[in-house]
């Protein structure tokens, strides 16, 4: 595909129809049964949904919104919208009306698209405080008073095409590089959500660096199931687009498991929680079975981590080597990956740090796990491992194609390339303290190694200082925390205070299972967190997690919460990222108690 061709979204979807004539670029389940939409059905319905929305009032520059779960309507709607030079505005499903209404208005939204009357609900009760709002689409449902169904808007477009042809195609091609494309308000760990302005070459350019960096193709499917609100799966979907692969959505994110096995994607995309609860899933499985079986296990891990050393590492892998591994991948590992279908050629990995010892584990078994690194802000790649020799255990990968990295005196990542965000939307104060002299100053803290593989290894703020001085980054920490089977989510704290304690949410069903096994009397949640048996036995399973910390960065405290946090009260973001200074501030007299003799 040629750069010209790749330079807006418009034209990258344009080229992708023309170049990919398949059957099954799309793939969702339709009454119980997967169903294919062909790359002529989505030409057509991104054609007649843009024109419609066009005649509708829908204008270039103007905003649309599109609070929806994964489907392939929110992918043709997002095309359909750029292709009108408007810009698209995603909401998160799981956001409350207020949450809504805030990006709603912040963004002056002109027209929303609903998946369904639970989505439009949310729209609803905010309604008469967002003026510029004046149309609401409902995907699926019967269209309460005022609301236009998404096929009544693809109807007025066929009869634009109709009388107009070519009107689309010169929509499309008539949106400049430069052109904002989307606002996406970040989660938001801190404060108000601020709108990441992102321009279609912001998108592309990145599209284009992943292309140079992976070798994404046509015969490639891949399993859709974060949230395209997210901007990680959003630019994913447009490489996969651009690269003329097949996009299958899952029924929901409870569905997964079931949905890897029926599709048998060669592709996903995900952050490091799904491939810590297989990891979790499958250690204890393990550990349930025989002593033999365990026996089995223990070798076959301990071949495949040689024989993927030797891989990475280029070198030759001895014939005994290779002999052991087919045998462990037949009696081991055929069976843990057949769990996600069998095919999986890449994950990749983004939106969080996750734990060296988990991506060893998956690549030793035979699923290629590839950490990157990036921000809404940057849309969103910076880093990532790429095969088959850019791979390294602990870090994050090599710099893209096109993209500069440097490391501030004092550890910040600063980023500089064609993928860094405009600015923050009606926001020019924040815009100008990260944005400094062209380059972006990230709030992340990392090194590059000796072979310019970076290592991030925590965010700017969330530093922890001890009395004596010490600067802790609670980030790694707590993500070897949380590859305890056991534990659902740590907290550390310990900011000016002698030692480091953590709050731990416990993964309550096993914590049950284990009680009842102990002997351990509880009446729920409540009366199992504050056993002090329970206590002592999650500080045990943090200790055995984090073996090689220096003294200062060891936990000495735990407590034990009764819930895990919570996006409706603010403890966490959408995207399920912990905001520390509430947790820190509502958990205040609990951290409190942990230092108080």
């Amino acid at each position: 595909m040629s750069n010209r061709a790749a330079t807006t979204l418009s034209r990258l979807f344009l080229e992708s129809c023309r170049t990919y004539r398949t059957p099954g670029r799309m793939i969702h389940k339709c009454a119980g049964t997967w169903t294919k939409i062909s790359t002529e059905e989505i030409e057509t319905t991104v054609r007649r949904l843009s024109l419609g929305l066009q005649a509708l009032g829908l204008k270039p520059g103007d905003r649309m919104a599109i609070l929806s779960e994964n489907r392939p309507e929110w992918v043709m709607a997002d095309f359909a919208a750029l292709s009108a030079g408007a810009v698209t505005v995603p909401i998160y499903t799981s956001l409350p009306p207020d949450q809504v209404r805030y990006i709603l208005d912040d963004a002056g939204v002109k027209i929303v698209l609903c998946s369904d009357l639970e989505m439009w609900r949310k729209v609803a009760a905010v309604r008469d405080a967002l003026p510029a709002l004046e149309r609401v689409i409902l995907v699926e449902g019967d269209p309460p008073a005022g609301t236009h169904a998404l096929s009544d808007v693809t109807d007025m477009g066929r009869r634009v095409d109709e009388e107009e042809p070519g009107r689309f195609e010169r929509s499309a091609e008539a949106v400049k590089p430069g052109d904002l494309a989307s606002i996406i308000y970040t989660s938001g760990t801190t404060g108000s959500p601020k709108g990441v302005m992102l321009s279609h070459a912001n998108f592309t350019s990145n599209v284009v660096g992943l292309t140079e960096a992976i070798d994404f193709c046509a015969t490639d499917t891949a399993l859709s199931f974060l949230p395209l609100s997210h901007v990680f799966e959003r630019t994913g979907t447009y490489f996969l687009f651009h690269v003329g692969a097949a996009i299958a959505y899952a029924e929901s994110i409870e569905a997964v498991a079931a949905n890897l096995v029926e599709v048998r994607p060669t592709i996903i995309i995900s952050v490091p929680r799904l491939f810590e609860k297989i990891y979790s899933r499958i250690m204890d499985q393990i550990m349930a079975g025989s002593r033999l079986k365990r026996a089995i296990f223990v070798w076959a891990l301990a071949t495949g981590k040689k024989h993927t050393a030797r891989t990475i590492a280029g070198g030759r892998v001895p014939v005994h080597l290779s002999f052991k591994h087919a045998l462990a991948k037949r009696l081991v590992f055929s069976k843990i990956t057949a769990r996600t279908g069998g095919r999986i050629r890449y994950a990749i990995c983004g939106g969080a740090p996750i734990s060296k010892e988990i991506v060893e584990f998956f690549l030793a078994i035979g699923i290629l796990v590839l950490p990157g690194y990036g921000l809404t802000e940057t849309s969103p790649v910076l880093t990532a491992n790429t095969p088959p020799d850019r791979i390294r255990f602990g870090t994050v990968g090599k710099t893209l194609p096109g993209i500069e990295i440097r490391i501030a005196g004092d550890g910040e990542v600063l980023a500089r390339g064609p993928n860094v965000m405009m600015g923050y939307y009606k926001n020019e104060a924040d815009t100008r303290e990260v944005l400094k002299d062209g380059w972006l100053h990230t709030g992340d803290i990392g090194r590059f190694d000796e072979d310019g593989f970076l290592i991030i290894t925590d965010r700017k703020k969330d530093i922890i200082v001890t009395s004596g001085g010490k600067n802790i980054a609670p980030q790694p920490i707590e993500s070897l925390i949380q590859a305890s089977s056991f534990i659902a989510s740590a907290v550390v704290v310990g900011s000016s205070r002698k030692f480091i304690s953590a709050l731990i949410v416990p993964d309550f069903e096993k914590l049950e299972a284990f009680a009842r096994k102990q002997g351990i009397a509880f009446e729920g949640r409540d009366g199992l967190s504050r056993r002090p048996e329970i206590a002592a036995f999650l500080l045990d399973e943090v200790n055995r997690m984090t073996p090689g910390l220096a003294s200062y960065e060891r936990v000495k405290r735990i407590a034990v919460l009764d819930r895990d946090f919570d996006l409706g009260l603010g403890e966490v973001t959408p995207t399920l990222k912990v905001r520390r200074n509430i947790v820190e501030q509502k958990y205040a007299a609990v951290i409190e108690a942990l230092y108080r003799d």
